[in-house]
């Protein structure tokens, strides 16, 4: 690999870190992303910042945590003096490229950009404007309404559909174009480059191309576990997100219908038909690595904002995000030639924040003093030495802890008074429960593990916050 490596830095929204293909999962089709994982390291135990997109995406772009950087909304101002990923590389003679559902807070990473697409509407400044620009040109404006444009009673259609775009003019589509435009003015003016490419999808709309909807029957696929249940002892708000969708069938239904199971049904062929079609596109760009010769001098990294329900529990998308390691906990593939050792899975809790750091390690960078995340090269090459003692997701109101096997969500009393008078939490053993129907919470012989966890939070909220 070359003392300057070229990197793509590859981010979906919404994959649930179950759903792949050398996960084991009964139905999903991911070849490109298997044959990463096999020809690179993968971790399963990733914990996202965040399980709100912009949050999220400046955890990984700043590398720091989401009370240090202070966003927990979508979109917003300039973090003040925030180094983000690109423009260090940029300082150091990278060209810099993002391309696709940015999603960042305003101008933090348009400014540091040789080329910057955004194209989801209202994601990014002048978002989605040249890809809007594409499908007008290309007189696909109605097509694009019927595929992106339904909504529902969450504000984004949660059926599942087929698109009537083709995939070149999906947002994937048109990503991947971009990105390997770019890539070739990178190689003809000899410069190296990261990209960051970052996908829409799975996260609803569920409407995949005519290719990717029709690799999936709804009668065939295996619904998770917890699919249905009493959800005896699961957070309030989590209840009422099921019953919300239970109680608007009718109306979550494109068709009008009242059948609870197909709507689940409909959601998880559209969302497989999802990750099928961006696992499509992250192989056209391992693919143009290949032809063009530079694979072994390109670091690639694939990972996703959060993670989705994916109708465990019932529930249709990814709210409310604290609840579930469905969605605290994501994928995360990396490929470095001559560093990963091919086929590893490593165990390791492993963080967002850690992708700043350890890019700017391997491609002989300082990162910033700003930086949160560590550097996990020796994890790449194979080494089983824990860098994290545990991780955490964060809302402005509530945490969740992963240590070992354990989890721990943290909710202040007030936020359910009217329910548990007491307090209310959730602490599961994932080892023995990976479906969390058992909230071990409330049970005595767990009481001393609740409080070492709930101790590990205070410790890790106070150790980590900066001043």
């Amino acid at each position: 690999m070359s003392t300057k490596p070229n990197i793509i830095f590859i981010l979906s929204d919404q994959h649930n870190a179950k759903v792949l293909g050398h996960k084991g999962h009964a139905n999903v089709k991911t070849p490109n992303l298997d044959r990463l994982a096999e020809e690179g390291t993968r971790f399963d135990n990733a914990i996202t910042q965040n399980p709100i997109c912009t949050p999220s995406r400046t955890c990984y772009l700043s590398g720091q945590y989401a009370h240090n950087h202070g966003i927990y909304q979508l979109s917003g101002p300039q973090p003040a003096s925030l180094p983000n990923l690109l423009g260090t590389f940029r300082a150091a003679g990278y060209r810099t490229a993002a391309i696709g559902k940015i999603h960042c807070p305003e101008y933090w990473v348009e400014d540091q950009c040789d080329t910057f697409v955004e194209t989801a509407p209202g994601c990014s400044v002048g978002g989605a404007t040249e890809y809007m620009a594409y499908i007008a040109e290309n007189g696909l404006i109605d097509e694009h309404q019927l595929s992106e444009g339904r909504k529902g009673v969450a504000g984004q259609c949660l059926d599942g559909y087929e698109s009537p775009l083709d995939y070149r003019s999906t947002p994937e589509g048109f990503i991947v174009t971009k990105g390997i435009e770019f890539m070739k003015e990178s190689q003809h003016g000899e410069t190296p480059f990261i990209a960051h490419l970052s996908f829409p999808r799975p996260h609803q709309t569920y409407a995949p191309s005519k290719e990717f909807w029709d690799m999936y029957s709804e009668d065939e696929i295996e619904m998770p576990p917890n699919w249905q249940w009493d959800m005896k002892w699961k957070a309030p708000h989590l209840v009422q997100t099921r019953q919300s969708v239970l109680d608007n069938v009718d109306k979550l239904s494109i068709d009008g219908s009242d059948e609870y199971e197909a709507l689940c049904r409909r959601k998880m062929r559209g969302y497989l038909g999802n990750i099928s079609m961006m696992d499509h596109a992250v192989g056209e760009i391992l693919d143009y690595l290949d032809e063009a010769g530079i694979a072994d001098d390109t670091i690639v990294v694939y990972s996703a904002d959060h993670g989705d329900y994916a109708c465990e529990h019932g529930v249709l998308e990814k709210a409310p995000g604290i609840c579930s390691d469905a969605i605290t906990r994501i994928p995360y593939i990396w490929r470095v030639p001559g560093v990963t050792k091919a086929g590893h899975m490593s165990e390791a809790l492993v963080e967002t924040v850690d992708v700043y750091p350890t890019l700017c390690r391997l491609a002989g960078l300082e990162f910033p003093e700003t930086a949160d995340g560590v550097d996990i090269t020796r994890l790449l090459e194979g080494d089983s030495t824990p860098v994290h003692g545990v991780s955490v997701t964060e809302f402005a109101w509530s945490k969740s802890l992963r240590k070992g096997d354990w989890r721990y969500v943290y909710y202040p009393r007030e936020m359910f008074e009217a329910e548990y008078p007491d307090g209310f939490g959730e602490l599961y053993n994932i080892a023995d429960d990976p479906w969390e129907m058992s909230n071990l919470f409330f049970d005595s012989a767990h009481a001393k593990k609740r409080s070492e966890l709930e101790r590990e939070l205070m410790d890790w909220l106070v150790t980590s916050t900066r001043v």
